[in-house]
């Protein structure tokens, strides 16, 4: 049983890293280069270049607490019962 809970930290340990650089990998590409993610979805899915900012905010928001949620708290709850 030690064995399966070591494993699945280390499992969620690694899908924690992974979904932080892709969290961050987003909000740097956001950040960096929005004005060319606004046109470009606002051409492809035919929204309101007003309106994407708040998507975009909302889109790192939700990731953000997605990878703390299901990723972060279990990594750490079993980094502290093992």
């Amino acid at each position: 049983m030690l064995i399966y809970i070591e494993q699945l930290t280390a499992f969620l340990g690694w899908c924690t890293l992974i979904n932080m650089g892709l969290l961050l990998f987003s909000t740097l590409m956001l950040a960096l280069m929005k004005d060319f993610a606004i046109n470009m979805h606002s051409k492809i899915f035919d929204l309101d270049l007003q309106t994407l900012p708040a998507m975009y905010f909302e889109y790192l928001g939700r990731l953000k607490l997605l990878v703390i949620v299901f990723n972060l708290v279990p990594y750490l709850a079993l980094r502290i019962i093992s």
